[in-house]
């Protein structure tokens, strides 16, 4: 073992890692390969993490943005995030086998955003510019007299001009509740009859890995997030950690650890974005173990995820 620390101790979040909408989706394109065989298709990043990706790539999977650069008769996979009205319509087109990854939570927010669209009610969509999800979402809405407006911030709605009397909102599922609780209340100030999801769209995961980090933070001086630069909800953990004055730092794997920064550290805690794997927690645990540091429980509030998604019946039945 190797002194790199002395007296560190380590403590992990619960929950942490895969959910359960990730999970299916990495399960969906893992069976698709054993089924079919290379080569297979994915819109988008299946999820976002770069050794999953980088594992399925190994495997004959192609994540391609443009549905034109999928040969006719191929097979299809859409992504988590889920995609738009536009581009399954495309792919209908070109006579693919279709498999749907979009996370069962997503699909939620999209059957609402028809309802409204049908209604001509106008939604106001709060999410992230640019994320994968928002673009599938948005894509759902097709109304000859409504409009879907995207806010990310309390900015954006000082500039929102409705003059529909029926307004409705939805959030991006990777955002939490803390994130989208100031926005809501602002919208209700100026639409007071904005009509609210049934179910809160929040990702259960989302939210129970912030509270997670919450919990154990009060105990750390430093916070580790395993997860990509382009997950939503794992840059969403570093910024808790931040905002409580605690540093904290996004890491792919054991090998973006800096010693040297962690060396005076006493009570390091680690969680992991809902779309980075086990593998990548445990080598990132046994790589800090072997330079000296040792594992710690604190008193947590264990939140239980019991939530499972089955994968398309075609699938399971091949």
């Amino acid at each position: 073992m190797n002194n790199t620390f002395i007296d560190t101790k380590l403590i992990l979040a619960t929950p942490r890692g895969f959910c359960a909408g990730v999970e299916r989706a990495v399960d969906i394109v893992n069976k698709a390969i054993d089924v079919f065989g290379s080569p297979i298709y994915v819109k988008h990043e299946v999820v976002h993490n770069k050794y999953v990706i980088e594992d399925l790539e190994k495997k004959g999977v192609s994540f391609i943005e443009d549905i034109n650069e999928v040969p006719k008769n191929s097979i299809l996979i859409y992504s988590a995030h889920g995609v738009s009205i536009e581009v399954k319509n495309d792919a209908k087109k070109r006579n693919l086998k279709i498999f749907d990854a979009t996370c069962p939570l997503v699909t939620k927010v999209h059957l609402e955003v028809h309802k409204y669209s049908r209604l001509n009610t106008d939604v106001i969509l709060i999410g992230h510019k640019g994320h994968p999800e928002i673009e599938g979402t948005m894509g759902q809405y097709k109304s000859s007299r409504g409009k879907i407006h995207l806010i990310e911030n309390l900015g954006d709605i000082k500039k929102l001009r409705i003059n529909n009397n029926h307004v409705a909102y939805v959030t991006q599922t990777t955002l939490s509740i803390d994130d989208t609780k100031g926005i809501i209340l602002k919208l209700l100030e100026k639409y007071p009859h904005i009509q609210s999801p049934v179910k809160s769209d929040i990702c259960y995961a989302t939210q129970n890995r912030q509270d997670a980090v919450k919990a154990i933070l009060k105990y750390c001086d430093y916070l580790l997030v395993i997860g990509s630069v382009n997950s939503s909800n794992s840059r969403r953990l570093v910024e808790l950690a931040l905002k409580n004055n605690i540093s904290s730092k996004l890491i792919d794997s054991k090998n973006d650890i800096s010693l040297k920064e962690l060396k005076h550290k006493k009570n390091i805690g680690i969680t992991a974005g809902a779309s980075a794997p086990q593998v990548l927690l445990d080598q990132v645990v046994n790589y800090l173990v072997e330079n000296g540091a040792t594992m710690d429980s604190v008193k947590q509030d264990i939140i239980i995820e019991d939530i499972t998604f089955s994968i398309p019946k075609e699938l399971r039945e091949l």
